[in-house]
């Protein structure tokens, strides 16, 4: 009976300490070897792998040696003692144990090969298309998904990791998967395109309104990563529209004399405004885009010339206003207006007829104005001239302007045909004083 207890008891301990005979650790039958022996033969064992996706092999390395030391006897004793059965046992099993002091690199150079292969097989690979939302001619529509064929690979990135330690891996393919319609963020991206479908915003320019809306001047706009794109709209056309009618930069216009009648001034000179189109399309989309009501154009001018932020805007008359002074070539004589009422009425001499040199005709505005000034240029006969005055006030950027000029004997009304000046409007100085004091930064010059 002692016999049989002991035994009993030696065959207890003897598999308490060994393995079941189908065990696997590592790719490796342990098979009836006690912690130390197993220890041993995983140390032996050199490091092969095989990396294998949809049964092709993507990728193999091999090293002699392994990482295993004596620091893991007690992950192996660990092990026994999970497998343990009461009566032996035939069940195959597998583990899978990490060496306490793996050399990391290896690790993380295998994971970075295989990264880089499975990249380079993703780039023949076609990418799913999202489902999304858009507004597009005034309905807003769901666009449905699209798969694709490229991998997931995080997916067997994180497959290799739970088989790293095999002598084969076997990955399963994963592919990327499109943003479904029916998914949260595609409905949120429907919603507010919802919000800002039935919005509009008034473009005031000068005395008239234009109307804008989402779902007239918008021709298609998504929503992601919480914003707004505008990729299509009208908005270009509509301002041209705007300037052809409203604005008064370099355009030709009918204009009524000191005496009544009306004269066209064709286009040229540098009064007036128009409607940067860029700027103007930003802000009116930035309106619409933030539930803005109203928008006034001012914002959106510009001019050419030495005032380029424009000028004339919101002013009758074609944006001369009622403020501005008139010069007759024909007439040789200058008017003053100020607030629609005469203030200078004066001859004066333009600029020389016989040889090219007149005063330009056209649509201008006041520059700048200063009291007393060198004039230095040129002119026929004079390739270098430098001439004092008390008063001046230019209005074109080729340097003409109003001033007095003592040297002047002749005033005749036909002095400019071939005494006239080198462009400018000479005009007496006993009137200048006057003259000057009249005109006003960014009023108008009308030439005629």
């Amino acid at each position: 009976m002692v016999i049989l207890i002991g035994l009993i008891g030696g065959i207890g301990y003897y598999r308490y300490n060994h393995f079941n005979q189908n065990v696997v650790i590592n790719g490796i039958n342990v098979g009836g070897l006690n912690a130390k022996q197993t220890l041993k033969r995983l140390q032996k064992k050199s490091v092969s792998q095989k990396i294998y996706l949809k049964n092709k092999l993507i990728y193999q390395y091999h090293r002699s040696g392994s990482d295993f030391t004596d620091k893991d006897l007690p992950q192996v004793k660990q092990l026994i003692k999970r497998q343990w059965t009461f009566f032996p046992s035939s069940k195959q099993q597998s583990f899978l144990i990490e060496p306490s002091e793996v050399a990391k690199h290896e690790g993380t150079k295998t994971t970075a090969t295989l990264k880089a292969k499975l990249i380079q097989e993703n780039r023949q690979r076609k990418s799913p298309k999202d489902a999304y939302a858009v507004l597009t001619g005034g309905k807003i529509k769901i666009i449905q998904a699209k798969a694709g064929n490229k991998y997931n690979l995080q997916a067997l990135l994180k497959q290799y990791r739970q088989q790293q330690f095999l002598p084969k891996v076997k990955l399963t393919a994963v592919y990327l998967q499109p943003v479904k319609a029916k998914s949260q963020r595609v409905q949120h991206e429907k919603r507010k395109l919802e919000q800002i479908s039935k919005r509009s915003v008034e473009y005031q320019v000068q005395n008239n309104k234009y109307n804008f809306s989402t779902k007239s001047n918008l021709q298609r706009v998504t929503y992601a990563n919480g914003k707004y794109k505008i990729e299509s709209t009208n908005l270009t056309d509509e301002i041209a529209k705007i300037n052809q009618q409203d604005a008064t930069l370099q355009k030709g216009i009918s204009f009524k004399t000191h005496d009544g009648n009306t004269v066209q001034i064709a286009d040229g000179g540098s009064y007036g405004w128009a409607l940067k189109s860029e700027q103007a399309v930003e802000h009116i989309e930035q309106a619409l885009l933030k539930g803005k009501k109203s928008l006034e154009a001012k914002q959106d001018i510009y001019g050419v010339g030495y005032l380029t932020y424009g000028t004339g805007y919101g002013l009758s008359n074609n944006g001369i206003g009622d403020s501005y002074a008139e010069v007759s070539i024909s007439q040789q004589h200058l008017w003053i207006y100020k607030n629609g009422q005469e203030v200078v009425s004066t001859n004066v001499v333009t600029g020389k007829h016989s040889t090219g040199e007149d005063t330009p005709k056209g649509l201008w505005y006041i520059m700048y104005k200063q009291s007393p000034s060198v004039l230095k240029g040129s002119e026929a006969g004079n390739a270098n001239y430098s001439v004092n005055v008390n008063y001046w006030a230019q209005f074109t950027s080729s340097g003409c302007g109003f001033h007095d000029a003592s040297w002047r004997t002749n005033w005749a009304s036909d002095a400019y045909l071939n005494n006239g000046s080198g462009g400018c409007v000479n005009t007496p100085s006993n009137v200048m004083a006057n003259v000057y004091n009249n005109l006003s930064q960014k009023e108008a010059v009308v030439v005629y």
